[in-house]
């Protein structure tokens, strides 16, 4: 047999050390890796929190880079999002404009039919109202006709003027039956606004002063409208009585 080899009485000890620093070693090794694979997921939930709308999510390490806005429209939309693509939202606006354009069209059209109408339907109510007028005066042209037509010899002057009257009576009857009002009538207070003062005469007494003393030729008002003043001559007071009691001047 060969000679057996003595054993160092510390060889336990250092195997022993040996053993502890590698458990150690390899405690260390894994640690360190828990906390990179910690660091790296921690860096993917900040990039993801911090990534912004149209960005492709960054690998861990990569420096994420912002994706244009063309690209990011011609994307199509993840289902049930807000964002209309842009074929479709052209489609939709040009659509709404052609409908906007021919209902202004259609009112433009009806407002210009409705101006026509009015103006013809006017037109149509005056020339009837003209229309009653005059029909409601051949009765007196005819009457004017028959005292035209009269025989002189025949005739008397007294007779003429008779048919005349009933003539001139006639047409004031037929002309306030379609409006005509006369204005001007002695004794009344002058209004300047219906009255035009032609003369005046000497008042008998202070209550007479500013009234009408005379209508020289009468005024006449058509639907509240003012279509001639009465020409009057107007009296006045001058602080005494006039001797025969009133005179025009």
């Amino acid at each position: 047999m060969g000679k057996r080899r003595r054993q160092s009485p510390a060889a336990p000890e250092l195997e022993q050390e040996q053993t502890d620093s590698l458990a150690e070693s390899e405690t260390a090794a894994q640690a360190a890796g828990s906390k990179e694979e910690e660091t790296e997921g921690a860096y993917k939930e900040k990039v993801s929190e911090r990534q912004p709308v149209g960005e492709v999510p960054a690998e861990a390490g990569e420096v994420s880079q912002p994706v244009s806005g063309e690209a990011a429209a011609s994307e199509p939309a993840a289902p049930g999002g807000l964002v209309e693509p842009p074929e479709q939202a052209v489609e939709r606006l040009t659509a709404e404009l052609e409908d906007l354009r021919d209902r202004h069209l259609r009112l433009a059209a009806e407002f210009d039919n409705f101006r026509k109408r009015m103006q013809r339907e006017r037109a149509e109510t005056w020339t009837r109202a003209q229309a009653a007028v005059v029909a409601a005066l051949l009765d007196v042209l005819d009457d004017l006709g028959r005292v035209v037509g009269l025989d002189p010899a025949g005739v008397s002057v007294k007779d003429i003027l008779e048919g005349v009257g009933l003539v001139e009576r006639k047409l004031v009857r037929a002309l306030e039956s379609a409006g005509l009002e006369r204005v001007g009538a002695s004794g009344e207070a002058f209004d300047p606004n219906v009255h035009e003062a032609v003369g005046t005469a000497q008042a008998s007494s202070a209550e007479q002063d500013h009234v009408v003393a005379e209508v020289l030729q009468p005024g006449y008002r058509f639907g509240g409208v003012l279509l001639r003043p009465a020409r009057v001559s107007v009296y006045v007071w001058s602080g005494e009585p006039s001797p025969d009691g009133g005179g025009e001047s």
